[in-house]
C-alpha cells in the first residue's frame, strides 16, 4: 500500500471503505480508535502526510492540492467498492482536493464527503501563523485545543509537533482553490458548537460548502470545540455509518473502545 495511506486492520470482505484525512499536525493515529467502532463491513484507511509517524523523515509537499493528488493516486487501486471520505480541519481541504482530482480522472466520488471543523475551501484564506514565532504557533494550538499540554511543555516533542504544524499552516494559508466544476456527491458538514473556526455568521448555509457540490448538503453541530470529534467519537462514527445500507450494519464490529 502507498505510504500515503495506513490500514489499521485489513478487512478484505468489507463492502465499504472509510478514508480519513487528518488535521494540521495530525497523523493517521488520530483515527485509530475509530477502527474498533466500525462494523466488519467497513474498512478504515487514514492518510499519512509526510513528516508524520513512520514518514517522519519524508520531506513536505508543496501544497494541499499536491497532498490531494497523492492521496487520490494512492486510492486509485482501492476504488473497487463504495467509499466515504472524512476530513477534519485542514483535512477537509485534502479530502476535497482528493475527491476533485478523482472526479477529473473519471473515477468514483465517495457516497458521502464529510467535512469537519472548517468552512468551504474559498473561505478563511490567507494568514500568517506559518511565519510566526514559536510562542505564537503554540498559542494557536492552545486556542484550538486538541494538543496535550505535556507535549507542548516538552522541548523535544514540541519541536517535532511545531515543525509539522508550521508546514501544514503554510500549505493551508497559501492554499487557493481552482475554479472547477462542482462535485456531485452529498456533503455532510460537522462542527463543534464552540469551535472558534466556525464562529460567526453562516450567510450561505453549511459554511459555504453548498457551492462546491451539486449534491445535497446537510449540517450537524455537536457540543465541543475544534476537536469535538475526540470526546464525541461515538456520535461522529455513528453519523458516518448512517450512509450505509442497514444490511451492512451487522454485528461483528471489532469491539468497543472508550
Amino acid at each position: 500500500m502507498s505510504p500515503w495511506l495506513r490500514r489499521f486492520r485489513a478487512r478484505p470482505a468489507a463492502a465499504v471503505r472509510l478514508v480519513c484525512l487528518p488535521h494540521a499536525g495530525g497523523g493517521p493515529s488520530s483515527f485509530r480508535a475509530w477502527d474498533a467502532l466500525l462494523p466488519a463491513s467497513v474498512e478504515l484507511l487514514a492518510a499519512c502526510y509526510p513528516g508524520r509517524e513512520e514518514r517522519f523523515t519524508d520531506p513536505p509537499v508543496a501544497g494541499l492540492a499536491d497532498s490531494g493528488r497523492a492521496v487520490a493516486e494512492a486510492l486509485r487501486p482501492l476504488l473497487d467498492r463504495p467509499w466515504i471520505a472524512f476530513g477534519h480541519s485542514m483535512g477537509t481541504i485534502v479530502a476535497y482536493e482528493t475527491v476533485r482530482q478523482l472526479k477529473d480522472l473519471g473515477l468514483p466520488e465517495p457516497v458521502r464527503l464529510y467535512v469537519s471543523g472548517r468552512r468551504a475551501p474559498d473561505r478563511g484564506l490567507g494568514g500568517a501563523v506559518h511565519i510566526s514565532g514559536e510562542a505564537q504557533l503554540r498559542a494557536e494550538l492552545e486556542r484550538l485545543g486538541g494538543t496535550p499540554a505535556e507535549i507542548l511543555d516538552d522541548p523535544e516533542l514540541r519541536s517535532a509537533v511545531l515543525r509539522n504544524v508550521r508546514d501544514d499552516y503554510r500549505m493551508a494559508e497559501t492554499y487557493r482553490p481552482d475554479p472547477v466544476t462542482p462535485l456531485s456527491c452529498p456533503v455532510r458538514v460537522l462542527g463543534g458548537a464552540e469551535d472558534p473556526e466556525l464562529a460567526g455568521p453562516d450567510e450561505d448555509g453549511a459554511f459555504g460548502w453548498s457551492r462546491f457540490t451539486t449534491g445535497p448538503v446537510s449540517r450537524r453541530t455537536l457540543p465541543g470545540d475544534h476537536f469535538y470529534l475526540v470526546p464525541r467519537r461515538r456520535e461522529v462514527v455513528a453519523d458516518v455509518l448512517t450512509v450505509l445500507d442497514p444490511a451492512l450494519m451487522t454485528a461483528g464490529s471489532a469491539g468497543d473502545m472508550p
